[in-house]
């Protein structure tokens, strides 16, 4: 019974050193990362659309994606920033 519980308990912890605490890490990262974007940055959203946000409200971008064209983004939606090197 003592050695079941202890198998229990070891695939718990294997579980969260494998799935859980590297997924809090990447989702840290991306809050910093959308805490960080500024107007002018170019982005990536998660539909794949490229864009430069024109103005930074507090739950939402407003990001110009054509030469007339503006959108609201939820902040949610900003997959990654744009690097000079993917430019």
């Amino acid at each position: 019974r003592r050695q079941r519980q202890m198998c229990i308990r070891d695939s718990f912890v294997g579980m969260w050193f494998l799935i859980i605490a590297p997924q809090r890490k990447r989702q840290k990262t991306h809050d910093k990362m959308l805490s960080e974007l500024q107007t002018g940055d170019e982005i990536i959203t998660s539909g794949g659309v490229y864009g430069t946000i024109t103005n930074v409200k507090e739950d939402r971008f407003v990001v110009r994606i054509a030469d007339s064209t503006k959108i609201e983004l939820g902040k949610g939606f900003v997959t990654s920033k744009v690097t000079s090197s993917e430019a």
